[in-house]
């Protein structure tokens, strides 16, 4: 199991470049993460939902992604309560008290799918979330050392130096332990390190004395990695602004609940195209393509638009002859009303949408979970993506879709002007012939096919590669009692 002194110190990464690893060497490997907490998700092979960073690391282990991977699943929808998935499929909303007094039960739906994994591979490496230290969260834990300590499996304990303070991380986070807990901690990594590794093991070696816990690898930093976020909203754009005069000005507003931003980072890649997005209080910049993302909270981020001034720029835009993409819930802001008659966002009611094409949406408590695929604007431009919505969308403008799916069933909708474009499709842009086709409709006819599927392979395999040349494999292997193969050693 793969623990971090902090969010954000590299489990997700590590796990994934774990699962490459192990299995180049010949392992049948899967991963695991009893509980997350993200607005960035997948659909399963087996129908359900999980998050991203298990879908992301099923790749890794050249698997589908199946709701085992990621028994529970939290996805906020406030700033105290959440929507509770269970193996795949959502059981309601809870608020953190609810949820708490809930971790018993969930322990056993998290045990459940572990051993059901650990029946089916060799090896199965596990993340955990946020830190282990913990102290208010540790009573009925099963994201950290409550799930490790159920299973009794090996813990390696990563920490971020490029943060500073790695050695307090380390130290810190086992003094807060309990002794049956630190006896669990096999390993430390020390992840993005830069420089000079003589200068740095003079600290290992006192860490290793004060701790007696082996370091098992210092893993360098990685320049320009990409690999797909468990949450947080990755910023960083691609290519030279002074080589690239032409670029495509693409817009997202970041609103509270963003779910599944993933849909841009192939935009993001593209040198040809400047992607920026929008916190609140900030001035909207014009630009050539505005796109409204998914949204776990649609009407109360719709209100956000609203007060941050969002309706009045998008006028302006589509005046100005600039196009406008709708995603999942960006799509059904952009209709005429959204029904919620059940409260399943809040208080039972409704409200206006954005007022821009003719359709409204009610919202139900049943979520449609599918991979899909199909043809862009009824053409031959082959398209694929995923399905992650609760509510149905109904409406005079739906006769011009914006997808043919290859079930029959038509998705989304575009503008009798051609300037807006509307789909519950999440990975609209994936698809090389697609995402070319959606920039050229916008106004970017040069940009060359990118097969982005191919090029997060090979950042895993980045990773995977660096590991095999940073970390001691084997010795992670023996303390965890896993077979050493020859090819390993």
């Amino acid at each position: 199991m793969v623990q971090g002194t902090t969010s954000n110190a590299g489990k997700s990464v590590l796990v994934a470049g774990l699962c490459r690893l192990l299995r180049n060497l010949g392992y049948r490997v899967a991963p695991f993460k009893p509980q997350n907490m993200a607005l960035n998700s997948a659909v399963t092979v087996n129908g359900g939902e999980i998050g991203r960073s298990q879908a992301v690391q099923a790749q890794a282990c050249g698997i589908p992604p199946h709701t085992d991977m990621n028994p529970i699943l939290l996805k906020p929808n406030s700033d105290k309560g959440a929507q509770v998935i269970i193996h795949g499929h959502s059981i309601g909303n809870k608020d953190a008290v609810e949820y708490h007094d809930f971790k018993k039960e969930a322990m056993q739906y998290a045990l459940e799918s572990y051993r059901r994994l650990a029946a089916e591979v060799d090896v199965v490496v596990i993340e955990g979330a946020g830190s282990p230290a913990e102290i208010n969260l540790r009573e009925n834990d099963i994201a950290n050392m409550g799930f490790a300590t159920a299973i009794n499996c090996t813990v390696i304990l990563v920490a971020d130096i490029d943060r500073g303070g790695v050695f307090a991380h380390l130290t810190g986070t086992v003094d807060c332990l309990a002794p049956e807990e630190q006896a669990l901690i096999k390993g430390f990594v020390i992840n993005r390190f830069r420089g000079d590794l003589k200068l740095l093991e003079p600290g290992v070696e006192w860490l290793t004395e004060k701790t007696n816990i082996p370091t098992l690898g210092v893993l360098p930093f990685l320049h320009g990695l990409h690999i797909e976020a468990e949450d947080a909203v990755d910023k960083r754009s691609i290519g030279s602004e002074e080589k690239f005069e032409n670029k495509l000005r693409v817009v997202v507003p970041r609103i509270p609940r963003i779910s599944n931003h993933t849909d841009f980072d192939v935009l993001r890649l593209n040198p040809l195209v400047s992607l920026q997005f929008v916190e609140a209080g900030e001035p909207i910049p014009p630009c050539d393509l505005m796109i409204l993302p998914g949204s776990k909270s649609t009407v109360s981020d719709l209100a956000w638009l609203r007060e941050n001034k969002w309706p009045e720029a998008i006028g302006r835009h589509l005046r100005y002859g600039g196009k406008l993409v709708g995603i999942c819930g960006g799509f059904q802001m952009i209709g005429e009303s959204i029904h919620d008659p059940d409260g399943i966002e809040g208080p039972a009611g409704s409200s206006p949408g954005l007022g821009l094409m003719s359709f409204s949406t009610t919202l139900s408590p049943h979520k449609q979970l599918e991979n899909v695929t199909g043809q862009l604007f009824g053409k031959q431009t082959p398209v694929k993506g995923y399905e992650i919505h609760m509510g149905e969308t109904a409406g005079e403008d739906l006769n011009r879709p914006a997808v043919v799916l290859e079930d029959g069933r038509f998705d989304g909708a575009v503008s009798a002007d051609n300037q807006i474009l509307c789909s519950y499709l999440h990975g609209l842009f994936d698809q090389p012939e697609a995402c070319q086709e959606l920039l050229s409709w916008a106004g970017l006819s040069d940009s060359p096919l990118f097969d982005y599927d191919g090029f997060c392979d090979q950042q895993i395999d980045r990773v995977a590669a660096m590991l095999g040349q940073s970390l001691d494999v084997e010795k992670l292997l023996l303390v965890s009692g896993v077979q050493v193969t020859q090819e390993t050693k």
